[in-house]
């Protein structure tokens, strides 16, 4: 790169979670000299002429400055030599990027981002050896392919790092430890457990008195429902709807993890707690059908319990609680299979770029 000429990086999404996933590494890019970072995209509406974009919609909550965040028009005919995306469709024309880098936003057993598509980048920040494996076996990238880094997941750094604050977490949600913390938190596709169990499970676990409920709806589902006006009537002071677009700091609060087929039981086993899966079997199918590459052999639900209908929640979860070292070694193995670099992601994310970019 030319000394004297910034570095000109650019960011794309169409959903909070795909920011949340760059965010440790923006705040680290922001910081730097002779590089300047932009945000695009936004939140997306489907219309009758296609996708639009709300930039302001969706980093207002970032706290973004206004300078930084171009609307997806105004970057149609801009060139940057980088650009980082955590969702697979690239906003602009490839030529107005010289490095196109995927930073992903998850791995679940659906492997949604293995995937053709994704080869419009030329770099990917992998999340895990496992990620790399099955690029590998999907002959998207080759063994040994210097396309793939082994970067880890940023996003999930602070769980491991010790940064985040218990008492804090428990003072914002009203909780004051005594009872078990439980997190449910559904995966956004179509016939997940909220649309399909989703209220019965909470009104079981609720009507126990024995745990505090946090619950965390997908912020961009598919099917287009408003949970929190639809669950309204089940908050009360041991069961909270969660606003907050970041799950970090609800994962690492929680003592046990509720999900479906969603990437953040992965990312909780880097906490090693208790997991239980509520059964989506028309999710499964239906992304069978529509190519991904599932894989419940290799790790898929095996790192806890799986409900297969709502009256068996209330005994799994007790199960699961009492028993919080049953599956321990088999997500301890998860952990190290899905991520490299745990608490050391977004570090190694920077590092690859200085070298880079700035050497």
């Amino acid at each position: 790169m030319n000394p004297t000429k910034p570095v000109t990086v650019l960011f794309t999404g169409y959903a909070p979670v795909h920011f949340l996933c760059f965010r440790p590494i923006y705040e680290q890019l922001v910081q730097l000299s002779g590089v300047e970072v932009y945000l695009s995209g936004g939140v997306r509406t489907e219309t009758e002429q296609g996708f639009t974009y709300d930039g302001a919609a969706m980093y207002a909550p970032f706290h973004i400055q206004p300078k930084r965040i171009l609307s997806v028009e105004e970057i149609q005919n801009r060139h940057f030599d980088v650009l980082f995306s955590a969702n697979k469709r690239i906003l602009a024309p490839l030529e107005n990027f010289e490095t196109r880098i995927q930073i992903f936003h998850g791995v679940s057993f659906r492997n949604r981002g293995v995937r053709p598509e994704n080869l419009a980048y030329n770099v990917f920040f992998l999340i895990g050896p496992y990620m790399r494996r099955k690029f590998v076996e999907a002959g998207l990238l080759a063994e040994d392919d210097p396309r793939g880094v082994p970067i880890g997941f940023p996003k999930t750094d602070p769980l491991v790092t010790g940064e985040l604050d218990r008492g804090e977490l428990l003072q914002r949600y009203g909780f004051d430890g005594k009872r078990a913390i439980l997190l449910y938190a559904p995966t956004g596709q179509a016939n997940n457990s909220l649309e399909t169990m989703g209220e019965e499970v909470i009104s079981r676990l609720a009507a126990t008195g024995k745990y505090d409920l946090l619950v965390k709806p997908h912020d961009h589902p598919k099917n287009e429902i408003d949970w929190f006006q639809k669950l309204a009537y089940l908050e009360d002071a041991h069961t909270r709807l969660v606003r907050a677009l970041d799950i970090v700091p609800l994962l690492y609060l929680s003592d046990l993890l509720i999900t479906d087929a969603s990437s953040v039981a992965n990312e909780y086993t880097l906490l090693n707690r208790p997991l239980v899966f509520l059964d989506v079997p028309q999710l499964i199918e239906q992304a069978k059908a529509q190519g991904a590459i599932v894989d419940l052999e290799t790790w898929g639900r095996r790192g806890g319990l799986v409900v297969e209908h709502p009256e068996q929640v209330e005994e799994i979860v007790a199960t699961s609680l009492s028993e919080c070292d049953r599956f321990s070694e088999i997500r301890t193995g998860i952990a190290c299979d899905l991520f490299y670099n745990h608490g050391h992601a977004t570090d190694a994310a920077v590092s690859w770029f200085k070298q880079k970019f700035l050497n």
